[in-house]
């Protein structure tokens, strides 16, 4: 299953927590964007207002071109809601933060490239 497939399958289980990357427990460390904390949760309080509107416009049986138009709008605030969590990583997780003699650079890097392919598969 991709993760694309398996964070869709989550979502539509109502546990979205439970989409989670297969990193390594040695590098998974504490987040790093609590500078854009409040920004970031806005902007999915944002998009959850989008979705429910989407979900409104469908029970109302709007025009299907206004509806496609409207989940546009959810992904493309999706898209930069994941490129500030992306940011913040690359400045605090991996470039700022003190990393423990165990956490070897190449294993930072492989998880920093697989982030990068799975978000860049899920928002194409």
């Amino acid at each position: 299953m991709s993760d694309l497939q398996n964070a869709e399958s989550v979502a539509a289980e109502g546990n979205v927590g439970a989409a989670t990357s297969d990193v390594s427990p040695t590098v998974r460390r504490s987040t790093s964007y609590a500078h854009d904390k409040a920004k970031i949760l806005a902007r999915l309080r944002r998009m959850e207002g989008q979705v429910r509107g989407v979900q409104r416009m469908v029970e109302e049986d709007q025009y299907c071109l206004d509806v496609l138009t409207q989940l546009s709008a959810v992904i493309a605030a999706a898209r930069q809601t994941g490129l500030l969590v992306l940011e913040d990583h690359v400045r605090g997780c991996v470039l700022g933060a003190d990393h423990p003699d165990e956490i070897d650079r190449e294993e930072l890097l492989t998880e920093l490239i697989g982030a990068i392919d799975r978000f860049g598969r899920s928002v194409g």
